[in-house]
């Protein structure tokens, strides 16, 4: 496989996973702004934007959650959006369209096309619904007409990576804002995760124990140590037979970070949550940078499509 080929669906995976973590993160902070009358917004939005690594307008400017919502949610320009990821999503299936199934292909193109355009959308949480079930579809499509190949791996990967550091991204969010932020039942339905978690403990859910799952447990897809875990097994199936005897800088980072999350007890890990999540980005950006240079060394002209947050 080309290595711009190989680099497309690699970003095809992430910038649907992020436009998906995105609308999740943006709907539970739009909710909590809207229920609570009590909410510090500018402290929140403030929060929010550095959590996402966006910058945020000067101290003297109050930040709200429009801004927020332009910013990460409407703006065309900006990979770290909503709308800038499926953008960068569907101009990376153009570049990859003789590998790209049609059935993909058409899903990515009319998402785009759905799009909003320069008018905000009068009720974000239908915005975010929306792009969820794009999302949904897309993931739907990839595991039912995509042949467990190249083209399979480099789409889960990319999107495995940054399942594991959207889900990172979440958790701070509840770290920083405390109280004042979203509670784990609030987490839990952000994720699609509620349901599985209260099927899993039954009558003995816990903070502690809403924590763990969205961190450690092994069976749900949108768990940390799953996504990292997904990374792993993809890049495994990658590797050239000659240098299965070895472990790549990939694999290391994304292994290393998981070990640190699994083998560890879990009230460590939740007694500073906010570093340890630090820890998942920084293992997720090396691990990408590491894949970038064994797999797509011909990309540096393609920095804009790949562009991470």
């Amino acid at each position: 496989m080309l290595s711009r080929i190989a680099e497309s669906l690699f970003w095809i995976g992430r910038y649907v996973e992020r436009a998906d973590d995105t609308a999740r993160l943006l709907d539970v902070h739009v909710q909590i702004l809207l229920e609570d009358p009590w909410a510090e917004e500018d402290l929140a939005c403030r929060s929010l934007l550095s959590v996402m690594d966006r910058p945020a307008p000067p101290d003297h400017v109050e930040v709200g959650r429009e801004h927020v919502l332009d910013v990460l949610g409407y703006d065309r320009f900006s990979p770290s959006s909503i709308a800038g990821a499926l953008v960068a999503a569907r101009e990376n299936a153009r570049r990859a369209r003789e590998i790209v199934s049609t059935e993909l292909w058409e899903c990515l193109n009319a998402s785009w096309n759905q799009l909003p355009s320069q008018m905000r959308p009068a009720r974000p949480h239908d915005y975010f619904t929306w792009v969820r079930e794009r999302a949904a579809i897309v993931a739907g499509i990839v595991e039912s007409t995509t042949s467990r190949d190249e083209t399979w791996h480099f789409l889960v990967l990319g999107r495995a990576i940054e399942r594991a550091d959207m889900t990172a991204r979440l958790l701070t969010t509840r770290a920083l804002l405390g109280s004042a932020g979203p509670g784990w039942s609030t987490l839990l339905r952000s994720c699609g995760a509620h349901e599985a978690f209260l099927r899993t403990y039954r009558g003995t859910a816990s903070d502690e124990r809403a924590a763990g799952f969205l961190l450690l447990d092994r069976l749900f897809p949108r768990s940390i140590v799953y996504a990292l875990n997904e990374a792993e097994a993809s890049l495994t199936a990658l590797e050239p037979v000659a240098d299965r005897a070895g472990i790549d800088d990939a694999r290391r980072h994304i292994g290393h970070v998981r070990s640190n999350l699994e083998y560890r007890p879990l009230l460590e890990v939740l007694d500073d949550l906010p570093r340890e999540m630090e820890l998942v980005q920084r293992a997720c950006s090396a691990a990408s940078d590491a894949i970038r240079a064994r797999y797509f060394p011909s990309g540096a002209e393609l920095t804009w499509v790949g562009e991470a947050l």
